[in-house]
């Protein structure tokens, strides 16, 4: 195993995203630059995305202009179209995401067309960045079970993470969107998905639904990824990823999987006490 494995920090957008209380946009910057001084490479702080849908994030581009940079931290933001991306390029956001899904029901309740559909609005979004010279990167939702279609085929998740790469991007991080993945079913997955792709071209998210998540890292670990994205304190879930009635789904908290991967023996680069002042800060935001 090697000994450095990176956190991929995704509280300020997906971990906020589905939170109740409208946020103001210094709360949310104060946030981000707490996180920008733990040691993180990469954090993910706005999505611009329709209002409509996710008013948490309608002030993006005020956190992007607010947050103070930190060298040799890139600030990533979810664009899943032209006008999204165009947005983010004004914000000066350094990297972008686009997120598709490995089931059907998913990609329909989530983002309102079909996967194939999903990835064919991709392709001006992946042209423009590369023309831009801005980095993309890859989600795959639902990746072991859908709330709506059941059970996922790992054949889906190697194809959309294959046409994902084919389009451009650098990384694709494969969600466990509702939680419900085990050690067995995401090793399945990983099986398939790596017949085609590089492990160094992959990423974990995993949510924490059922206390998993820990024990699906270890096993993506002994596939060979190593890169793994949480959300500080645990913040934050989708809020697509349930039936009318239940809860959403929590990501796994930051702190928790930079301890576990200590207890492995392996770095992730991050310094706990500032890790801890973050989870603090985000637990008070949650509570108010």
């Amino acid at each position: 195993m090697s000994e450095f494995v990176e956190i991929f920090e995704v509280g300020p957008r997906d971990g906020l995203q589905n939170e109740a209380r409208m946020i103001p946009a210094a709360e949310k910057i104060a946030l981000v630059d707490l996180l920008s001084g733990a040691g993180f490479r990469r954090i993910e702080v706005a999505s611009f995305v329709s209002p409509k849908w996710v008013p948490q994030m309608a002030d993006g581009a005020d956190v992007l202009a607010g947050i103070t940079r930190v060298p040799g931290v890139s600030y990533a933001a979810l664009t899943p179209n032209m006008r999204g991306f165009e947005r983010a390029i004004e914000a000066g956001v350094d990297e972008i995401a686009i997120f598709g899904s490995a089931s059907e029901g998913f990609s329909q309740a989530n983002i309102n067309c079909s996967i194939s559909e999903s990835l064919e609005r991709f392709l001006p979004v992946c042209d423009a960045a590369k023309a831009a010279n801005i980095k993309v990167r890859g989600y795959v939702s639902c990746v072991t079970d859908c709330p709506y279609d059941g059970p996922t085929a790992p054949k889906m998740v190697a194809d959309v993470t294959g046409r994902l790469l084919a389009m451009g991007c650098y990384e694709v991080s494969l969600g466990d969107t509702i939680g419900q993945g085990t050690p067995e079913t995401i090793a399945t997955m990983l099986d398939a998905v790596l017949q085609t792709t590089d492990p160094a071209q992959l990423a974990g998210h995993y949510h924490d639904t059922n206390g998993l998540a820990l024990k699906n890292i270890s096993v993506s670990l002994e596939k060979g990824l190593r890169v793994f994205d949480a959300a500080i304190g645990g913040l934050g879930g989708c809020p697509y990823a349930q039936k009318p009635g239940e809860r959403a789904p929590g990501n796994v908290a930051t702190e928790r999987v930079h301890d576990h991967l200590a207890g492995l023996g392996v770095s992730t680069g991050l310094d706990r006490q500032v890790l801890e002042k973050a989870a603090e800060m985000a637990r008070e935001m949650r509570a108010e």
